[in-house]
Order: C-alpha cells, then structure tokens, then sequence
C-alpha cells in the first residue's frame, strides 16, 4: 500500500491559519486552546496544535469540529476564514 501524501492544500492552509488568528484574537494560548478541546472529548496536546497551526500536520474532522466548539464558531468559519475588515 502506498503511502498516503501529507501534503496540505490551500483549504487546510486557510483553516489552519484561521484557527491561529481566532486563537489569538481570543487570547488564548495554545496550551489553552488544546486543554479546551480535550475537554470536549477530542484529545490534543499543544504541540498537535501547533503543527495544525503550522500547517505540519491536517487538521481531521473531528479536530475541525473540537476547534470549532473551543473556539465558539462554526466548523464552517474555520474552512472559510477570517474575512478582512
């Protein structure tokens, strides 16, 4: 079996750097962030969260829906950005 790309494409930049921007516009440290999400049942240390951040590591759908609850928006808000003022 061959082994799967873990290249991440424009959507997943977009979301990651998304959820860099809520993160801090809440001020929150990542730390905070991912003790949030692991308190909601989706276990994540802040190093996963930073390489999400980073763009090092994709962020799956069940870390997409967690994020979201965290950080109080849609999963959709993550996918679609932050839209300039």
């Amino acid at each position: 079996m061959a082994a799967r790309s873990l290249e991440i494409g424009p959507a997943g930049i977009r979301t990651a750097r998304t959820i860099e921007i809520l993160r801090t516009e809440r001020g929150l440290a990542q730390r905070e962030l991912a003790a949030r999400v692991t308190a909601f049942g989706r276990p994540m240390t802040n190093t996963m969260l930073s390489r999400i951040e980073r763009a090092q590591r994709r962020c799956d759908i069940d870390d997409l829906v967690a994020l979201a609850h965290a950080l109080r928006v849609s999963p959709l808000a993550l996918l679609h950005g932050v839209q300039a003022a």
